[in-house]
């Protein structure tokens, strides 16, 4: 499809780089640009070709710098309401997808941007990087998932204090709470987010997918339940192909080829 607001591509490896692509907004979100997002994100879940994602930013400046609040109207709070959750949806896509995801955070990132981050497998920072969820300051809340994600990540405590204050917080900082998983020279930012998905891409995808689905349905239960998904996914895992190749492999020492059945 034609993309006004985003560049979709993908690369030799199956890589999929989509980047949201208004700098002379910093890339804030519009309803078009959220709406080009969820067509992307089924894009990606649906070719088999695409094995991984990265999610930037267009320039040097800003990987998302919220939402852009001139484009929303919310004439009432059922369609507040309801732009919230329709907007959450489609991150949610993002966030259970079975294929791995890499936000690389180029700047800025409030707000939605942030929210947008959250929902990505990991998230790699530049050194320029700015990261904050700001809503309080015009007297609304994170509507994206942020007061969900952003404690499940890095506890409540520095999660509350980040939304409650609206106050930024840089890259050395955002590293140290666990919010990102590396920092990076700008200029290393996509090649680094590749190497790390090709370490990724280097195992049985089944066994990637269920470990990512374990991960996302254990942490809404108990311990309890948790291990019996975990349980249940590593029984499904045993009886792929790629199972049965990775096993012969390791006892043969040779490289696993896995085929993603």
């Amino acid at each position: 499809m034609p993309w006004n607001c985003l560049q979709f591509n993908v690369d030799d490896a199956g890589i999929a780089t989509v980047t949201i692509n208004r700098p002379d907004k910093l890339n804030a979100l519009n309803s078009q640009t959220v709406s080009e997002l969820a067509e992307a994100f089924a894009q990606v879940e649906a070719d088999d070709a695409i094995r991984a994602l990265i999610l930037t930013g267009a320039g040097e400046k800003a990987f998302v710098a919220g939402a852009d609040i001139s484009g929303f109207g919310w004439a009432t709070k059922e369609a507040a309401s309801e732009g919230s959750s329709s907007g959450s949806l489609i991150f949610r896509r993002l966030e259970t997808s079975r294929k791995p995801s890499v936000a690389a955070v180029n700047g800025f990132a409030l707000g939605g941007g942030l929210e947008l981050a959250l929902c990505c497998t990991v998230r790699i920072a530049s050194e320029n990087a700015r990261m904050g969820l700001p809503e309080v300051k015009l007297g609304i809340i994170p509507g994206y998932g942020g007061t969900q994600r952003l404690p499940r990540i890095v506890g409540r405590g520095r999660a509350l204090e980040m939304i409650l204050t609206g106050d930024p917080i840089d890259a050395a900082e955002a590293l140290r709470i666990g919010l990102v998983n590396k920092v990076v020279p700008l200029a290393d930012l996509l090649s680094t987010a590749k190497t790390l998905l090709g370490r990724m891409l280097n195992n049985g995808p089944a066994a990637v997918a269920a470990a990512m689905r374990a991960v996302d349905r254990g942490l809404d239960g108990s311990l309890e339940e948790g291990l019996a998904i975990e349980s249940s996914l590593f029984g499904e895992v045993t009886t792929t192909a790629d199972c049965k190749e990775g096993v012969a492999a390791f006892l043969e020492k040779r490289k696993p080829v896995f085929t993603g059945k």
